[in-house]
């Protein structure tokens, strides 16, 4: 199994099972020591799966696998994100056609963004999930176009990254804002607690 520490030492409380950047800033936001080692699973939705059992059974799926494929005995986190626009699932977009079609859907109005994040330690498993509004403005098709050009959209659940360029299309949300990122950070921090895992940890430790 690769790994890559978020900190660059030896020193690590969980294994991240997720590739994404934003995860791993949100986990250095909140000192958690950690090291990177994304899980591989089929992310098919099941049929008569609800969005949220969906999203669940990913997070938990993805902590499970990563905790199966180490070495160690490490806990493992797993996370999923989803865009739920008139209850259809919107997912990483194919190519601009696709990111136009789902760009053009939310523009002007809400949708849902639901996260879960999972914990499993080999011994028991647990998932929490946290569920946020956010309502668009009016996004153009010139819009669509530039902001597919700057890459953002590629690889992104709804085709927006809410923390960089795709920020300029919303106009409010209600809920929590780093889980539209990709790991809320109250349910993440409530987890951390109930398997011991340390917070607040220094960076240079």
């Amino acid at each position: 199994m690769s790994s890559e520490r978020s900190n660059h030492n030896e020193v690590f409380d969980l294994i991240l099972a997720s590739a994404s950047p934003r995860r791993v800033d949100i986990l250095n936001q909140i000192g958690v020591r950690f090291s990177v080692a994304p899980a591989d699973i089929n992310e098919s939705q099941w049929s008569n799966e609800s969005s949220a059992e969906f999203v669940c059974r990913l997070a938990s799926q993805k902590a499970k696998t990563g905790y199966d494929a180490q070495i160690g005995s490490q806990p493992v986190l797993g996370a999923d994100t989803i865009v739920l626009c008139n209850e259809q699932i919107f997912g990483k977009p194919k190519d601009y056609s696709d990111s136009k079609r789902m760009l053009s859907q939310l523009s002007g109005r809400a949708h849902k963004v639901i996260s879960a994040v999972a914990i499993n330690n080999g011994i028991e498993s647990a998932v929490l999930m946290s569920e946020t509004l956010v309502i668009f403005r009016a996004i153009s098709e010139q819009e669509c176009l530039n902001y597919w050009s700057t890459g953002e959209p590629d690889g992104k659940a709804g085709s927006y990254a809410i923390q960089g360029f795709g920020s300029i299309f919303v106009e409010s949300i209600e809920g929590s804002y780093s889980g539209v990122v990709g790991l809320p950070i109250a349910e993440t921090c409530r987890l951390l607690r109930r398997f011991e895992i340390p917070i607040w940890q220094s960076l240079s430790v």
